[in-house]
């Protein structure tokens, strides 16, 4: 059985959780602006959608 150097285990976890972070991160900022305006537009008729379909309570 060969040894284990515990340095360079933690430090290959280190990088492989900072690589994980990095693509979760591109997944949610890396969108052009265009991207963004829609999303935030789909979002709003979205919110007017279930707004409009609220029960009033009297």
């Amino acid at each position: 059985m060969t040894p284990v150097n515990l340095n360079k285990a933690r430090k290959a976890k280190a990088r492989a959780e900072a690589e994980r972070q990095a693509a979760a991160n591109r997944a949610a900022f890396g969108r052009s602006k265009a991207q963004k305006a829609r999303d935030a537009e789909a979002e709003a008729r979205r919110r007017a959608l279930l707004d409009g379909a609220k029960l009033e309570r009297g």
